[in-house]
C-alpha cells in the first residue's frame, strides 16, 4: 500500500470454490488509494474471481471484502455488457453534450485517442466488438472513480493507444487514482503498476514494484525450487536476463538490488544464438524464402493498403510488424502465405518454404475434436526443429493441457486455451516459416514465456505482427512499420521511432489551433522533442558502433576461418546498413534541434 495513503478495500481470510476446485484459499490483501497493482496468473487460477470478490460481483464461501464508505468503482469486464438502446455518447461520456465534455482537455484527450473515427451518436450496438470495448473504457477515463478494475484494457489497442493509455494511467495514479490491472502486455505492466498479485495455488503472492521487480523475485523463489520445476526456472530466468539486458519498458525503476540481479544472471547467455540459427535456417530454406515484387493491393474505394512494395525475406529473419488497426498487417501476413493474391505485381516463394500461418482468427479447430487427440492426428512423436524429441502429451503439459484438460472437447475451451492449442499445432507441423498475426491475444504471461522459449531455439523465418511491445521486441530482430498509406517501412530504433513519428504526424483535434494560437509555445515544444529524439538516435548510434567493432574483433579472431568470415561479412554490412540509416536520421534531428 502507498504509505501514509488513506485505504479503500480491505480482504480478510476470502476463501471461494467451484465444485471442488478451491481457486483461494484464506487470502488477505489490501488495496490504498494511489495502488497500481496488475494481477497476473495463468489463465484460470482466479485472477478474475479475486476482482470479482473484491469488487463485490462474487460472494465468497468465507472471509469478507470490506470497502471504505462511499468509494467508487468501476470495472472494465472482458465480457460485454447488452448495449441496449445506448449511442456512443451515453456509454463514453454519460449522455454529455459536446460543449460539455470538449471544455474539459483530460476528456477531450481521451476521446481524441480512444475515439478517433467513431461518431458519438452511433448506436453501440452498431460498433464492432473492439470499438465499443475502446467506449467503455473510455466511459471509465472520463468518470471520477476512487478505483478502475481493468481486466485486459490494452485488446484492441495498438502500440501509439497502449502508449498513450500508459501516460494516461499514470496522471490517474498521481492524482490518487487506484487500479487493478489483469494483462498479457508485460511493457504495460511495467510502465504502470507499482506492485504485482500472482495468483497460483489457491493464495495471492504479493511483490513490491512493476514486473521487472516481480520476475526477479519470481526467479529467486524458482531457484529454490524442487529439480521437477528446473524448466520452469530457466523461463523465469531467460525472461529475466532480457528484461535487464533490454527490457522495452524502463518507465519506472525495478525496486531491487542491481547486484542480485547482475549475479542470477551471470551464467545466462543471450536468449538465443542469431548466428547459428540463421545458418540452419539456411541450410533448411536455402538462400531464397519470400520475395515481394512491386505488390499492391487495391481496396474498393480505391486506396492503396499495400503500394508497390518490394521486399525480400531471407532465411531466420525475424520481423515485427507494428501499425494501427487497419493499417494492412494481416493483409501482408496473407499476401506473404499466399492466401491472398495482390491487385498488382507479384509475391514468390522459395521452392524449401514449409509455411504455417497463425490467423487471428481459431476457426481451423474442430469444435468436437478432443485436445490430445487433435495433437496426436498430426504427429503423436514430433522431432522438432531444435533436436529434441517430445511426445505430444508432454508439448501439450508444456503448455498448460494436464489431466482432463487432454481429453476434454475443444469446444469446451476458453479462448486462451484454443489460441494455446492452435499455435501448438502449428509447432507440431515442423514449419521453417512462421507468419504469427497478434499471437498474444488471449494467453497469460507463463505461456507467453513457453512460446518465446520455444522460438529462441527456432531456426526458421519469422514474421509477427503484434500490438504487445514486449513481446515483439523479445521474439524479433527488427521492426518493420505500416503507417496506411501502403508503404512498408523499416525502423532501425524499434517501437520508439514509431512511437515518435506517429506523435510527431498525428496530434491530437485541437493541438493545430492552439499551436496557431501561441507559436513560441509550440516552437518550444518542438525544439524539445527534437533534442529527446536527438539523443535517442545517440544513443543508439553509440550501440551501433559497438556492435560492429565488436564484429571487426570477431573477424581478426576468425581470420582463417573463411566460413565463418563469410557470415560475419554478411552480419557486418546488416549492421553498417542500420548505422547508416540511424546517422540519416540523426542528420536530420540535428537540423530541427538548431532550427
Amino acid at each position: 500500500m502507498a504509505v501514509g495513503a488513506p485505504n479503500l478495500i480491505n480482504a480478510e481470510g476470502l476463501t471461494k470454490g467451484y465444485g471442488t476446485r478451491i481457486l483461494l484459499d484464506q487470502v488477505s490483501l489490501g488495496l490504498s488509494a494511489g495502488d497500481v497493482i496488475g494481477v497476473v496468473g495463468r489463465n484460470g487460477d482466479g485472477k478474475s474471481t479475486l476482482l470479482g470478490l473484491l469488487t463485490g460481483s462474487v460472494e465468497p464461501d468465507a472471509g469478507r471484502v470490506i470497502h471504505t464508505g462511499g468509494i467508487s468503482v468501476a470495472v472494465l469486464a472482458q465480457a460485454e455488457e447488452p448495449a441496449g438502446q445506448q449511442d456512443v455518447r451515453d456509454l463514453a461520456l454519460g449522455s454529455q453534450p459536446d460543449h460539455v465534455w470538449a471544455a474539459d482537455a483530460r476528456q477531450r484527450s481521451v476521446v481524441a485517442h480512444l475515439l478517433a473515427g467513431i461518431e458519438l451518436d452511433t448506436a453501440v450496438s452498431e460498433l464492432s466488438g473492439g470499438e465499443r470495448r475502446r467506449a467503455a473504457l473510455v466511459g471509465l477515463l472520463t468518470g471520477r472513480h476512487d478505483l478502475l478494475v481493468l481486466d485486459e484494457p490494452t485488446n484492441h489497442l495498438d502500440v501509439a493507444a497502449v502508449d498513450w493509455l500508459a501516460q494516461h494511467l499514470r496522471e490517474l495514479q498521481e492524482r490518487g487514482v487506484a487500479m487493478l490491472v489483469v494483462s498479457h502486455d508485460r511493457w504495460f505492466l511495467d510502465a504502470v503498476c507499482t506492485r504485482i498479485w500472482e495468483v497460483h495455488d489457491a493464495r495471492v503472492d504479493d511483490y513490491e514494484g512493476g514486473y521487472a521487480a516481480y520476475v526477479l523475485a519470481r526467479a529467486e523463489r524458482g531457484r529454490q525450487a524442487a529439480a521437477n520445476e528446473q524448466r520452469r526456472r530457466n523461463l523465469v530466468r531467460k525472461e529475466l536476463a532480457w528484461l535487464r539486458r533490454g527490457a522495452p519498458a524502463r518507465t519506472s525503476k525495478p525496486k531491487f538490488r542491481i547486484e542480485a540481479a547482475n549475479e542470477l544472471i551471470a551464467d545466462v547467455g543471450e536468449p538465443r544464438d542469431r548466428l547459428a540459427l540463421s545458418k540452419f535456417a539456411t541450410a533448411r530454406l536455402g538462400k531464397d524464402v519470400i520475395d515481394l515484387a512491386d505488390a499492391s493491393v487495391m481496396l474498393p474505394d480505391g486506396r492503396a493498403l499495400l503500394d508497390r512494395v518490394t521486399w525480400s525475406i531471407g532465411p531466420g529473419d525475424r520481423i515485427g510488424l507494428v501499425g494501427a488497426n487497419g493499417s494492412g498487417k494481416s493483409t501482408l501476413l496473407r499476401l506473404l502465405a499466399g492466401e491472398q493474391q495482390p491487385s498488382s505485381g507479384r509475391v514468390k516463394h522459395g521452392l524449401t518454404l514449409r509455411l504455417a500461418h497463425l490467423s487471428q482468427h481459431v476457426t481451423e479447430l474442430d469444435d468436437e475434436d478432443r485436445v490430445l487427440a487433435s495433437v496426436n492426428r498430426l504427429r503423436a512423436e514430433t522431432r522438432l526443429a531444435t533436436g529434441r524429441d517430445a511426445s505430444a502429451a508432454n508439448l501439450l503439459e508444456e503448455f498448460g493441457f494436464t489431466g482432463d484438460r487432454l481429453v476434454t472437447r475443444i469446444g469446451e475451451l476458453s479462448g486462451g486455451e484454443r489460441r494455446r492449442l492452435q499455435f501448438l499445432r502449428l509447432l507440431v507441423g515442423e514449419p521453417n516459416v512462421l507468419l504469427l498475426d497478434e499471437p498474444t491475444n488471449d494467453l497469460d504471461i507463463d505461456t507467453l514465456t513457453v512460446i518465446e522459449d520455444y522460438l529462441d531455439s527456432w531456426p526458421g523465418t519469422l514474421v509477427v505482427a503484434s500490438h504487445d511491445r514486449y513481446f515483439l521486441e523479445r521474439v524479433c530482430d527488427v521492426e518493420y512499420a505500416l503507417h496506411g498509406d501502403g508503404r512498408v517501412v523499416m525502423l532501425p530504433g524499434g517501437v520508439d521511432q514509431y512511437l515518435s513519428e506517429r506523435a510527431n504526424v498525428e496530434q491530437p483535434p485541437r493541438a493545430a489551433s492552439r499551436a496557431a494560437e501561441s507559436p513560441r509555445i509550440s516552437d518550444a515544444a518542438r525544439a524539445r522533442a527534437a533534442r529527446k529524439e536527438l539523443a535517442r538516435l545517440e544513443s543508439q548510434l553509440d550501440k551501433a558502433s559497438r556492435a560492429i567493432g565488436r564484429l571487426h574483433v570477431r573477424m581478426v579472431e576468425s581470420a582463417y576461418d573463411y566460413d565463418k568470415l563469410a557470415e560475419l561479412q554478411v552480419e557486418l554490412a546488416t549492421a553498417e546498413a542500420i548505422r547508416s540509416q540511424l546517422e540519416d536520421a540523426w542528420l536530420l534531428a540535428a537540423e530541427d534541434a538548431e532550427s
